[in-house]
């Protein structure tokens, strides 16, 4: 069996991802990084975390420097900035592009969104998964966890959501956001439950590294 592994796992906005990814982490008794590659990219880099979050799985734009950054340790200040006094996301994105890399490189793990099948590209046993979901069932589960009161605005909201990580990740890439060829496996979890999902990925994996 291949020691360290790495499973990235992208996904549509309603479609359970999230969720999925963390019920393969526990099956396989590994780690599970989400918003955790934040904190740690701000921590590592000496940026405060609110330039992370603001960019997170955005298309690159630059940010106002006042009231929010602190710079203390990792990378040096001139290397964040572009023209004048901008932040520029593409740093933002290579600080934790590092946290990634220094994740996978550790132990093996589930690592969620952020391009992270792409930053990994060349490690040498990388399993990218991508999680999609129809419409009803994508507007459904986001009713559920009450992130809007109607069809309409959930609609709206993942829309809107699938828009800036495919535009981030069409970026950041030289593949295409929820094309089947930019995965290893896709999988539409509004046919299954997420743990049958999860077990199919689970299986996937076992054989992959075996």
């Amino acid at each position: 069996m291949k020691a360290n592994y790495v499973i990235t796992i992208g996904r549509q906005f309603g479609s359970g991802g999230r969720e999925i990814g963390r019920i393969v982490a526990n099956k396989l008794g590994i780690e599970y990084y989400d918003k955790e590659l934040l904190a740690a990219a701000a921590e590592s880099s000496g940026v405060k975390t609110e330039f992370f979050e603001a960019s997170d799985e955005r298309s690159p734009k630059y940010f106002s420097t006042s009231n929010l950054w602190s710079f203390n340790i990792g990378y040096n200040i001139g290397d964040f900035f572009s023209a004048n006094v901008s932040f520029s996301d593409e740093n933002l994105y290579r600080a934790q592009s590092d946290v990634i890399k220094d994740f996978a490189s550790q132990s093996p793990c589930v690592i969620v969104g952020r391009s992270a099948d792409y930053v990994l590209r060349n490690h040498p046993c990388l399993i990218s998964v991508f999680i999609h979901a129809s419409e009803e069932a994508c507007i459904a589960r986001i009713l559920k966890r009450g992130d809007c009161k109607t069809n309409e605005e959930a609609l709206e909201m993942a829309e809107k959501k699938n828009k800036l990580r495919s535009n981030y990740y069409n970026f950041y890439t030289d593949k295409k956001w929820g094309d089947a060829s930019s995965y290893d496996l896709c999988i539409d979890s509004s046919k299954l439950p997420n743990e049958l999902v999860a077990d199919i990925i689970v299986e996937y994996v076992k054989k992959r590294i075996a």
